[in-house]
């Protein structure tokens, strides 16, 4: 009589993609890494995204890959969060590949939630500062750009997408090499192009509310940023969304 199979669990890459973090970064490893040990039972790496630092971030993240088994130093030349997911979940042979905001301001405690829903057949999970169960601290302004933002997105698409813009997500491999190679954007739109895509050609996306504190030394540029979400919007809608056909779901025994 032959064995029963043994449990599988999918391998996961966690990105990181940073620009100037030098003084971040050796909390944010720490931290991840403590977490993934206690509490995801999959095979795990995580990369470290440099989008063209000017500060030490290289010789840090260096020194982290030396103390950190696990850890990985990617070097981009041009910035850009887009570009960088873009390259390291292109060049990933993980089942699933991920990634969240270096400064952790999503709780930790959700991302195996993440890594379940693919798990369970879902092609895409993101996390959700905007549905109910959510508790989120963050500014009126930032609070109101947000939802303002996933509301157009929605009356734009009928997507019905949570919260296109949290840091905080995770993809089958096969998903990002179908979608990916569609996706214009290499900056902060790359995020809610890859979500318009999945949500209008069919694959499955699962949300998982979350706690999520911000960060007030963010650097990111708010008006900028909202220019440049609606030139990508306007692309998409006018332009036409790419015919992206979705791969088999991820299941595993585990």
């Amino acid at each position: 009589m032959s064995k029963p199979a043994l449990p599988v669990s999918a391998t996961v890459d966690i990105t990181i993609p940073v620009y100037n973090e030098e003084e971040v970064l050796p909390r944010t490893i720490k931290a991840l890494t403590e977490f993934l040990e206690d509490n995801l039972p999959n095979p795990w790496q995580v990369t470290i995204a440099d989008n063209a630092s000017t500060d030490s971030t290289q010789s840090v993240s260096e020194m982290l890959c030396r103390e950190y088994p696990g850890v990985n130093y990617l070097r981009i030349p041009q910035k850009g969060r887009g570009r960088a997911l873009r390259i390291a979940w292109l060049d990933s042979q993980a089942d699933i590949v991920s990634y969240m905001d270096a400064d952790l301001s999503t709780d930790l405690s959700h991302f195996p939630q993440l890594i379940q829903a693919l798990e369970s057949g879902s092609h895409i999970a993101v996390g959700s500062r905007l549905s109910k169960e959510s508790k989120v601290s963050r500014g009126f302004k930032r609070e109101f750009i947000s939802r303002a933002y996933n509301r157009l997105i929605n009356i734009m698409f009928f997507t019905g997408l949570p919260d296109a813009q949290c840091g905080f997500k995770a993809l089958t491999r096969a998903t990002a090499e179908a979608i990916i190679p569609n996706i214009e954007n290499n900056s902060w739109f790359f995020d809610t192009e890859l979500l318009v895509i999945g949500a209008k050609r069919g694959f499955k996306i699962a949300s998982v509310p979350v706690k999520w504190d911000d960060d007030p030394t963010s650097t990111v540029h708010v008006v900028n940023t909202a220019k440049e979400d609606i030139k990508g919007l306007l692309r998409l809608r006018f332009g036409g969304v790419p015919q992206v056909s979705p791969p088999e779901p991820l299941i595993t025994d585990s």
